[in-house]
């Protein structure tokens, strides 16, 4: 959207946009620890606790319908488009605190409105609520959390082959993190946000990860930025504008509502500045960036499970 802007025209055209709460014909589930991607130009919003149907968004028209019933119930994960196919990799099944990583990998078919069961996990590596990308043929998973809510986090780092099937183990990142998404710039992965989750201390909410990690694909390497997440929180959103890095809501340990915040890191210039707040406040969902604008559905509106939330919102940041 920005390739012939200035940096400072898309910081000003991101910084004076303010987020819209859509009115559309018919209303997703509600839901929280889902997912929310792109297919075409089409929404998806799938997964979440419970089972409970695919929904599917026009953006065109603003309208919601139903798709088809997942085969079991998946949560706490970032889903990825390859395809025309959705992939759920490395999410979690069950009831809180004690949640199972899934064995497979789950595919929503979008042209068929079916769901597959794709490839089985190599059973070392099975974890929930991790970062994932897609980069050519490839999906890349970063860290996660293994025992539910109870704890092992990992900072393990696999990348998985849409093609071949493969799957193949990375270099670790340089610290565990669950409860944070991962977004992709120039042949960068960005993980900002998460946190150590550990329930079984009644640390569940409290170790949130200030830091944010930078994997360089080419170069097989891990770094981290000079300057930490400002608003240091979990269950976070993150997406790319142009040359910004946006981590969006989330929760934490000292709030008990969801929160609002959007924050935006410029990869040229270094920088961290604060953008308009989300209408509602929402953790445990994903952000998606379509002709100039960025939509975020669903998610939970508190710390921890409820109110899970239908609304969608909408920040347009240039015309």
């Amino acid at each position: 959207a920005f390739s012939g802007a200035t940096i400072a025209q898309e910081q000003s055209t991101l910084s004076s946009a303010t987020w819209e709460t859509l009115k559309c014909a018919g209303e997703p589930a509600e839901r929280h620890e889902s997912c929310f991607v792109k297919v075409n130009d089409k929404f998806y919003l799938l997964g979440g606790r419970k089972i409970k149907l695919v929904n599917i968004f026009d953006p065109a028209t603003k309208t919601w319908t139903d798709g088809a019933k997942p085969p079991l119930e998946m949560h706490h994960f970032q889903a990825v488009a390859y395809q025309n196919k959705i992939y759920v990799i490395c999410a979690m099944t069950g009831r809180y605190p004690a949640e199972t990583p899934l064995k497979n990998i789950l595919i929503y078919d979008t042209t068929k409105d079916k769901w597959e069961t794709g490839d089985e996990i190599p059973e070392s590596r099975r974890r929930g609520s991790a970062g994932i990308i897609v980069n050519k043929d490839e999906a890349i998973i970063v860290a996660g959390i293994v025992e539910g809510h109870n704890g092992n986090h990992v900072n393990w780092v696999d990348s998985y082959n849409f093609k071949t099937g493969k799957w193949k183990v990375l270099a670790n990142a340089p610290r565990a993190r669950d409860h944070s998404s991962a977004a992709m710039k120039d042949g960068k992965i960005y993980c900002a946000g998460g946190r150590n989750t550990s329930a079984a201390t009644n640390q569940t909410f409290t170790l949130t990860i200030p830091e944010v990690d930078v994997y360089d694909i080419k170069k097989k390497k891990w770094s981290t930025l000079a300057t930490n997440l400002p608003t240091v929180r979990a269950g976070t959103s993150t997406a790319f504008v142009g040359n910004q890095l946006l981590v969006i809501g989330g929760e934490s340990g000292t709030s008990a509502v969801a929160l609002d915040v959007v924050e935006a890191y410029d990869v040229k210039t270094k920088t961290w500045s604060k953008l308009n707040p989300l209408n509602t406040g929402r953790h445990g969902t994903q952000a998606i960036v379509y002709k100039n604008a960025v939509y975020i559905a669903a998610g939970s509106g508190n710390r921890g499970g409820k109110p899970e939330l239908s609304s969608i919102e909408r920040l347009e940041f240039s015309k």
